[in-house]
């Protein structure tokens, strides 16, 4: 499984989904802070990535416009 963590998980967290075998990436690394939600999304997408994140903002998907993935 591939996860991307937000920019409100630190190095511990990015540690402890690599021990566990995980392949992890950090909006950090990537150079995305502050990125709108969006951009985020479809970069996740792109990536086959799972969101990890704490930002109530994801929590609503009827405010996002949600795309099929898969076929990217």
């Amino acid at each position: 499984m591939r996860f991307k963590l937000d920019e409100n998980f630190g190095t511990r967290t990015q540690q402890l989904f690599q021990a566990r075998g995980y392949d992890v990436e950090t909006i950090r690394s990537q150079g995305l802070q502050g990125c709108s939600d969006q951009h985020l999304y479809e970069v996740c997408c792109a990536e086959h990535r799972c969101l990890v994140t704490l930002d109530l903002d994801f929590s609503n998907v009827t405010t996002k416009e949600i795309v099929d993935c898969r076929n990217r």
